[in-house]
């Protein structure tokens, strides 16, 4: 079995698949520096960790650490090396074997954004799927998740349950975040399954839309930067007048 079918296989199984080292150091370099060229001073359209009102957050704007980015919005749109990211040949024939088709779209509504975490003032996104807000003919999208450094436990790397994504949900189990809630037993035994995804520089992770997912607050003293997109099959078109029809998709295949 070659590569690219072990990764369909591990995905429909798991909801996920890690390409390791699919970027080079040269590659992550240029982004690292980019990013930092955006992050200081915050380049608009920009996300603050006070805007998320995630648990850790701060409550404002004007509080300590307020003014934290969280997310650089708006990713593709902003320089030729993100849309290289976006576009590279690798990551859409992985995409393709994943979803099973020819026509690939990039959404400019959902992700697109450069993720941080820095140290001090992070904040954790709890338990959740992704579908829980996006709008299409199908719930069966895949992102990607391009780690720019280490992501591991200590510095807020995201955590997965493994075969979430073949899960039918009551509308209880979540709160009214649509959240995973943690308080139920029902939870509890699914929250035990969980997993941590551990990254290095140029490692990207695919992962299915209905994967549940979380993650924690940064403890390192380096900021963990992402840069994260989200892909849907030409035929999956997002339902009109909702958030995932504001802008249009691009291809990218």
């Amino acid at each position: 079995m070659d590569a690219i079918s072990e990764a369909v296989k591990a995905f429909q199984r798991d909801g996920y698949y890690v390409a390791r080292s699919l970027f080079s150091s040269d590659e992550v370099s240029a982004l690292v520096e980019l990013i930092d060229q955006s992050l200081s001073p915050a380049l608009a359209p920009v996300e603050f960790e006070a805007d998320v009102h995630y648990p850790g957050a701060p409550p404002s704007k004007t509080a300590p650490g307020g003014n934290t980015p969280r997310r650089l919005l708006h990713a593709f749109g902003r320089d030729r090396l993100f849309q290289q990211v976006g576009r590279h040949p690798q990551v859409v024939a992985m995409l393709k074997a994943l979803m099973g088709a020819e026509g690939i779209r990039l959404s400019q509504n959902h992700h697109n954004c450069v993720m941080t975490k820095h140290p001090g003032f992070s904040s954790v996104t709890s338990w959740h799927q992704d579908i829980r807000y996006w709008r299409f003919d199908r719930r069966e999208l895949v992102s990607t998740w391009l780690a720019l450094g280490p992501e591991n436990a200590r510095n807020g790397g995201l955590l997965v349950i493994p075969g979430s994504h073949t899960l039918d949900f009551e509308p209880g189990q979540f709160d009214a975040s649509l959240f995973l809630r943690t308080d139920l037993a029902d939870n509890e035994e699914l929250l035990a399954r969980a997993v941590p995804v551990e990254l290095e520089a140029g490692d990207q992770l695919f992962f299915h839309s209905r994967t549940l997912h979380a993650a924690g607050q940064n403890d390192s003293d380096i900021i963990k930067r992402s840069l994260v997109f989200t892909y849907r099959a030409e035929d999956n078109q997002p339902i009109p007048e909702t958030r995932s029809a504001v802008y249009e998709d691009i291809p990218v295949s």
